[in-house]
């Protein structure tokens, strides 16, 4: 399974980039920047989610729905063209984004506007454009390899990518790496380049792009 930054370097990721740029008026460089940011970090929230037994059943379910099995990956020109996503689109990127991210949305979308110089408000069109094709990309994987309920920790860490050094996913190493129980703060410390946490993984993800 390719990682969600090779994905990004798809044509499927090429075309979302262009889509998120028309939508929201961004250089498709910088909409790029952005989303290198914020996959990762949704993926790792999800992950951590995913670890109980109520958030892996939860997401399961989530994917099991057919908004989310996959065939939204064919869509993506009428979904995006133009810029002018369709409503419903966005209306379940919200829905997402809400329910992975919850109170720490706003606090994601602000960390990201600060570090890649894109207005919060287009940050947030971005990802909500995103979230369901995210979605769509973990539910067609989980039909093509049946991953049951129970594999559906090791079907995010697959997206997410390994890191060969460690062989573990990109994320895991960033997981709670102050003992707090936070996902969002070590996740997007180390992503986006917080004091706390600086290190080669955001140096990694913004220089995906070339910056």
């Amino acid at each position: 399974m390719a990682s969600i930054l090779d994905l990004l370097n798809s044509d499927l990721g090429k075309q979302l980039i262009s889509g998120a740029s028309a939508q929201t008026g961004q250089p498709a460089d910088k909409t790029a920047n952005v989303l290198s940011m914020a996959l990762p970090v949704i993926l790792g929230a999800m992950q951590r989610n995913a670890a109980t037994p109520q958030g892996a059943k939860s997401l399961n379910n989530a994917l099991e729905d057919t908004r989310h099995d996959g065939s939204i990956l064919g869509q993506l020109g009428g979904l995006l063209g133009g810029g002018n996503a369709d409503s419903s689109l966005l209306n379940d990127g919200a829905g997402i984004l809400k329910h992975v991210l919850g109170a720490n949305q706003q606090k994601v979308e602000q960390n990201i506007s600060n570090t890649s110089g894109v207005d919060a408000g287009a940050v947030a069109q971005i990802i909500k454009m995103a979230a369901p094709i995210l979605m769509g990309v973990l539910g067609n994987q989980k039909r093509k390899d049946n991953v049951s309920e129970n594999g559906i920790g090791d079907l995010l860490g697959s997206v997410l990518g390994k890191n060969s050094n460690h062989d573990q996913s990109l994320i895991e190493t960033l997981l709670d790496a102050d003992g707090d129980g936070s996902i969002i703060d070590d996740v997007a410390g180390m992503v986006l380049g917080g004091n706390k946490k600086k290190g080669g993984i955001a140096g990694m993800l913004g220089g995906l792009f070339g910056k």
